[in-house]
Formats: structure tokens, C-alpha cells, sequence
């Protein structure tokens, strides 16, 4: 899977992934295994990026950071966690009907800031939990223990119940009774809900639910070809980092002559492009500077370096070529392009850390900066949160470009096998001769040897 790079690359690399990974090594709770949402003091357990924890200790066990019996551990009381967790409609309660509140209070577990039951958070949780299952596969009583927890919270979760009687999965409910007005409709990160939804073996959904969801793509033509448009990153990356979609087509796809894999190449290019034009004149944007995501900001009118007042957005999904732009990128998109754009993501981490030593902070990424805006050094304003799911999508997608593993692992689950096929995919490894062909997980998988 790995492309060719410089050695001088591959160390570099190595070292921002393996900073990465020791995120939730620092910052995951010791009686939960509940992953914090940011590196900031007092900062609540995320169920996604908890999600991204779980599917990264299998890629530190192969690279050797940590100890295969440690990972199974940190998993199981994560999974112990979130099986006895309060499942009720009340406030209080960690969950409810299978699905987690967004944010959790890292100590208890309890609901946090007043946040959603969130589908999608759950469905990211869940990705981790049954990612982690099919690693975690020897015999001894921790690595037994996760599957079998890993089996019964997936099981669990009712998602015929968040269709709240709809053609399409709702965004989310709050206690004690009310569904969120906005449903997952076109294509968003929710392809991972769809196929994870479709997948299940209680409580599923039909088919029917993902034409609708599909039905509502917005499908542009870009360089005399079809391209199915969202502006901001982590919505194509985020499937990504569990799914490999290289050659599977749902309909849309077989009709456009694509894949998710090539279009998200295409909207790496487009977001390359667009800060090669840098329509807004912003600072430092060019082809080897972007990153046009969901990240934070200041608010309100602000005035840049170069003296004009700008309106910055404060938290934000931005995206290009349509979409929010004031100035603000995030650093970790070379990373998370790996597998798409290796050239040019490896052109675009060099010109990052040249110009902008400062971003790294004990070797790790923060959520983003924006160097149009005034400042001692040429970053300019620098988030101080470090955030748990851009070093949980970086370690993945870091290690999808190197080996493939996730991909792989994901590959042998059956629940994604059986989602994606619900949903309509064929072709590639969903084929019957290529998965007639696969054996299981090789054997460093199985002895918890390091990789390449």
C-alpha cells in the first residue's frame, strides 16, 4: 500500500503519527476509556473521537508503541464502559436506545453541555468498537471479552428508531423526548450511518433509506467529469478512515464512471486549486497550503495583516471551492490526504512545517490557524485546542496510506460487507471471486508484530 517516499518522509511521518496515537495514550479516562474531545483542562470524553481511539490501538500494537495485551486492556474498559453505561431517557443518562450522547463527562460518563443523542457520533463509536473487535481476535479472556462486547453494543443500537418514522436517519434526538428537526440527507459523513445502519443485525434499516439519503447528491461537473460535491474535508474523510472505496460503486457512482475514493481526490485537487487562486487574497494560501474544514476560529470582524477587516466565522465547516473561506485552514489535512494525493500531500507537509515550524506542539497538530490574521510569527492565530478526532483520523488515514490496515481489518467484518451491499455497492473486493480469494488477517495481525 505504501507509496514510494524518501526515507527522510517516512521518519517524519512516523514520528507525527506515532505523536498522534499518544493523544489518547494522554488524554483517554482511566476508569471510562472515554477519549477527551480537546487537549484542553476540563475538556468532556467525545464519543467519536473515542470511536478513532478504538480503531487506533490496533495500529499501535503493529507499529510497536504500545503492548498488544495494554491496547486489549484500554479497549476492554472502554467497552465495559460503554455496556454498563445508563441507557434512559433522562438527562442524566450516558445513552439511550443503543446511541451516546455527543459529549460525556470524561469521570462519570454522564451526559455533558447539554449536548445530543447523536447518530453520528454513535455511528463513529461503533466503527471503533467493531474495528477494534475484529483486531483484537486471539482466544484469552480480554481479547474474547471485546468481541463479545463489541457484538452486543452494536446489536443494540436501535436504528430503525432514529428514522422517527422518516425516509431518512435523523441527526439526533434530546431527552426527554424530541428528535432533531434535520435529518442525514445527501452525501455527508452519514454514509458511514447508512452502511452501519444498513449492516446491523437487529433493529436495521432498509435499503429504500439510503436511495433517499442518496437521492439528495449534489452532483457537479468538474474537468468533463462528474463530481458528488461537499466543500469541507473531514465529509470526505471521515468514511474513509474505516471503508476503502477504491473500485465499489454504489448507483450514483456506477452512473458518474467513479468511486468515493476518486472523488475525494478530485475534491483534494479542487481544494489545491482553489488556494492556488486564493480569490479572498488570505495569507500564505497556495498549492502547497490548504485545508478547508470544520474547525474554530475567532468571531467577528478582525483586521488581517495586510489591513482589511475580515468576518471570521468562529466555529465553522469551511470548504472550497463553495463554501466558507476567512483565512482559516486546518494543519492536518497533508496527513489525512495520504492515501489520495501522496505527491502532492508530501509537497504540502514540507512547504507546512518550513513555513510554519511553530504549529506543532509536542508533535502533534492543533485543530487550526489562520495566517492572514496579525501575529508574532507567520502562523498567526493558532487554535489552542489540540482535538481528538484530527489525530484519530490522522493516525488511520496515515496508516491507510502505509499498509492498509484499517481497510483491511474493516474489510473482514461482515456488518460493512453486509451494509455496503444493502446500500448497493458492487465491484472491487465486494466482488464474489475477490473475497472467495481473501484469508483472514495475515499473521503480524495475529502476533502483534510491528510494521513496516
Amino acid at each position: 500500500m505504501l507509496h514510494a517516499a524518501p526515507f527522510s518522509d517516512l521518519a517524519r511521518i512516523d514520528h507525527l503519527q506515532r505523536a498522534a496515537f499518544d493523544y489518547f495514550l494522554l488524554h483517554s479516562g482511566a476508569r471510562t476509556g472515554l477519549v477527551a474531545d480537546t487537549a484542553r483542562p476540563g475538556s468532556p470524553a467525545s464519543i467519536a473521537a473515542t470511536g478513532f481511539g478504538l480503531s487506533c490501538y490496533p495500529v499501535a500494537v503493529e507499529r510497536g508503541w504500545i503492548g498488544r495485551g495494554d491496547a486489549a486492556q484500554r479497549v476492554l474498559t472502554a467497552l465495559r464502559f460503554l455496556e454498563d453505561s445508563r441507557q434512559a431517557s433522562d438527562a442524566r443518562a450516558s445513552g439511550y436506545r443503543g446511541f451516546y450522547y455527543h459529549f460525556l463527562d470524561m469521570r462519570t460518563g454522564e451526559r455533558a453541555w447539554n449536548s445530543e443523542l447523536s447518530t453520528i457520533d454513535s455511528a463513529l463509536l461503533l466503527a471503533g468498537v467493531l474495528t477494534a473487535a475484529a483486531y483484537f481476535t486471539r482466544q484469552d479472556a480480554a481479547e474474547t471479552g471485546i468481541r463479545d462486547l463489541a457484538e452486543r453494543l452494536y446489536a443494540r443500537a436501535d436504528w430503525a428508531w432514529a428514522l422517527n418514522r422518516g425516509e431518512t436517519i435523523t441527526m439526533g434526538w434530546r431527552p426527554p423526548g424530541r428528535f432533531l428537526k434535520h435529518r442525514w440527507c445527501g452525501y455527508s459523513e452519514a454514509l458511514l450511518i447508512y452502511v452501519l445502519a444498513l449492516g446491523a443485525p437487529d433493529h436495521p434499516i432498509v435499503p429504500e433509506t439510503y436511495a433517499a439519503y442518496a437521492a439528495a447528491h449534489e452532483w457537479l461537473t468538474t474537468d468533463g467529469a462528474r463530481h458528488l460535491h461537499q466543500g469541507a474535508l473531514f465529509i470526505h474523510l471521515f468514511p474513509h478512515a474505516w471503508i476503502d472505496f477504491r473500485a465499489i460503486r454504489d448507483a450514483g457512482m456506477q452512473e458518474a464512471s467513479s468511486d468515493y475514493f476518486e472523488n475525494t481526490r478530485r475534491a483534494i485537487r479542487l481544494q489545491r486549486a482553489h488556494a492556488e487562486a486564493n480569490p479572498h487574497g488570505f495569507a500564505g494560501y497556495c498549492r502547497n497550503l490548504w485545508g478547508f474544514s470544520a474547525c474554530h476560529a475567532p468571531r467577528g470582524r478582525a483586521k488581517l495583516r495586510n489591513g482589511r477587516w475580515q468576518r471570521l466565522l468562529g466555529y465553522a465547516a469551511r470548504g472550497a471551492p463553495f463554501g466558507a473561506d476567512d483565512g482559516t485552514l486546518v494543519p492536518w489535512a497533508p496527513l489525512a490526504g495520504l492515501p489520495f494525493e501522496p505527491d502532492a500531500c508530501l509537497s504540502s507537509l514540507s512547504h507546512l512545517l518550513a513555513r510554519y515550524p511553530a504549529l506543532l506542539r509536542d508533535g502533534r497538530f492543533p485543530g487550526g490557524f489562520n495566517p492572514s490574521l496579525p501575529a508574532e510569527g507567520p502562523e498567526g492565530w493558532v487554535d489552542d485546542r489540540v482535538v481528538g478526532l484530527d489525530q484519530g483520523l490522522t493516525v488511520m488515514m496515515i496508516e491507510n496510506w502505509r499498509s492498509g490496515l484499517l481497510w483491511e481489518l474493516t474489510r473482514d467484518i461482515p456488518a460493512f460487507t453486509r451494509g455496503l451491499e444493502r446500500a448497493g455497492f458492487t465491484g472491487g473486493w465486494l466482488s464474489p471471486r475477490v473475497r472467495s480469494k481473501r484469508g483472514g488477517l495475515c499473521a503480524s495481525h495475529e502476533t502483534g508484530g510491528a510494521g513496516v
